[in-house]
Order: C-alpha cells, then structure tokens, then sequence
C-alpha cells in the first residue's frame, strides 16, 4: 500500500503540474491575443453604457 501511494502520489505530483501549467499557458494566450483585444474592450466598456 505504502508503495502504490507513493507511485501514485509522484505521478499526480509530475502530471498535475504539466496539467496545470499547461492550462495556465492556453489561458494566458488566450487572454494576452491581439484578436481578443476588441471583445475585451467591449466587455470592458458594458458596465458603462446606458441602455
């Protein structure tokens, strides 16, 4: 038992961290594109518009 957890414990460890890390990239990319930029602005700019 002592071992499964250990082999277990280290591959979430490994994993977990390329996941994560992985996730954070595709996220920042997504948040720093020159495309978004426009849909950004408008969303910025919706608590400020009178409907």
């Amino acid at each position: 038992m002592n071992e499964t957890y250990r082999a277990l414990a280290e591959f979430a460890q490994t994993w977990g961290l390329l996941y994560f890390v992985g996730i954070f990239l595709c996220v920042l990319a997504y948040a720093l594109s020159p495309r978004r930029g426009k849909q950004f602005e408008d969303a910025a700019r919706m608590p400020l518009r009178e409907d």
